[in-house]
């Protein structure tokens, strides 16, 4: 009899961190490897933040807390999602988790039935819809066309709905694309919505602050009020706020949904760290202004990695409204050879080629269920990503 749970058989370990671990090593080992292939930020948390967790510390706040977090923390998200979203949410009807994917994990364990579909738009972060089949569900997966931004249209979910379908997962701005959804963009997804009613909705924001050009930020339940009492809103402290390790996701959703989440937490990691609780509050309430400042730093970043990879034949990149991702198209280098004579005939194949040639890392976009492309964190400093476009350059033209 096997040992192992066969619902382990439905997914797989996480590409991304599988590819930043094998970076890693090949660091270790002597490479002089240039990580992109990470979703974290490069700036260090604000002083402030950690300031408060130092002295959290200090005054002996680590102890257990509430499932669902220490009220000061689920009144400054309460704060916040008025604040910045124009959601009126009440303390019980938030949930704290260890980062967003937690909470996600633990919203689709509370409701999904075997063979229940959950709508994912593609290129879709990892973990959606491994998360969706160990819990037993289905994604149905929609794939968003690089001439429409990577952006999901309206007839297109339309035609995804069936009577089985329980969520639509939506990322705004998106990992991997950066694409993000203007008010209008959303309202027509949202005007498809008001017709399904069965159909609930998680919303992944957690990039919400990391947009440029001007660029205006919306959600679902912000754009139509009607959608409040069928949605997830998730976010959380790690992009914008550079508190990745802190693992600090939270979420507003009705009451009934917050409790079972709460009670599959309480079974589980029992709450999200106490030291860390304290340190989003002064994240959340405190000063805000590094985000612009870090953004201005990202967009120029941005733009120079679109404009180099542009430059290199072979290769076609959006321009993304957010996070810190590009997703370049990569189909006219596939079928080439390596000086060595090796074929490249995949985007996985070219994207080892890449890290053992140009000892660049960076993340196949089958992954993210959209081929052939591959994806670019630029959350690094100009230095590295300058030298990691001229190795990507060269290795590219080194393809016949």
């Amino acid at each position: 009899m096997p040992f192992l749970a066969s619902r382990l058989d439905r997914i797989k370990p996480s590409a991304t961190i599988a590819i930043a671990q094998k970076a890693r090593e090949l660091k270790a080992a002597g490479k002089n490897i240039l990580a992109l292939s990470v979703g974290e930020p490069d700036f260090d948390t604000p002083a402030n933040i950690r300031e408060a967790a130092i002295q959290a510390i200090r005054d002996g706040q680590t102890r257990y807390t509430p499932v669902n977090g220490i009220l000061p923390l689920r009144e400054a998200i309460v704060a916040k999602f008025h604040r910045d979203n124009g959601l009126d949410y009440t303390p019980e009807e938030i949930t704290v988790g260890c980062g967003g994917k937690q909470i996600i994990f633990n919203a689709l364990t509370a409701t999904l039935e075997a063979g229940d579909e959950v709508i994912v738009p593609a290129p879709y972060w990892v973990s959606y819809a491994d998360i969706t089949l160990v819990n037993g569900g289905e994604p149905v997966v929609v794939s968003c066309r690089p001439e429409d931004g990577f952006r999901l249209r309206a007839e297109d979910l339309e035609a995804a709905i069936t009577p089985r379908t329980k969520w639509l997962i939506m990322n705004s701005p998106s990992n991997p694309s950066g694409a993000a959804y203007s008010h209008d963009d959303m309202k027509q997804l949202t005007d498809v919505l008001v017709r399904h009613p069965h159909v609930w909705v998680l919303t992944d924001d957690i990039y919400e602050h990391l947009v440029y050009d001007d660029f205006e930020f919306v959600t679902p339940a912000q754009v139509e009020p009607e959608l409040m009492s069928r949605t997830l809103t998730l976010n959380g402290m790690s992009k914008a706020y550079c508190m990745t390790g802190w693992r600090v996701g939270y979420a507003g959703a009705p009451r009934e949904l917050i409790k079972a989440i709460n009670m599959l937490t309480s079974q589980s990691t029992t709450h999200t760290c106490s030291v860390s609780q304290v340190a989003a509050v002064e994240g959340l309430n405190g000063p805000q202004n590094f985000i612009a400042e870090n953004n201005k730093a990202f967009k120029e970043r941005r733009d120079f990695v679109v404009r180099r990879l542009n430059e290199i034949p072979g290769l076609n990149c959006n321009v993304p409204e957010g996070a810190f991702y590009v997703f370049p198209h990569c189909a006219e280098l596939l079928g080439r050879k390596t000086s060595d004579g090796r074929l490249v005939d995949t985007e996985e194949a070219l994207v080892e080629y890449l890290l053992d040639t140009a000892e660049v890392a960076v993340v196949p976009g089958a992954a993210f269920g959209t081929s052939p492309h591959f994806r670019v964190s630029y959350a690094a400093s100009m230095d590295t990503l300058e030298t990691a476009m001229d190795r990507i350059d060269e290795a590219c033209s080194g393809l016949r």
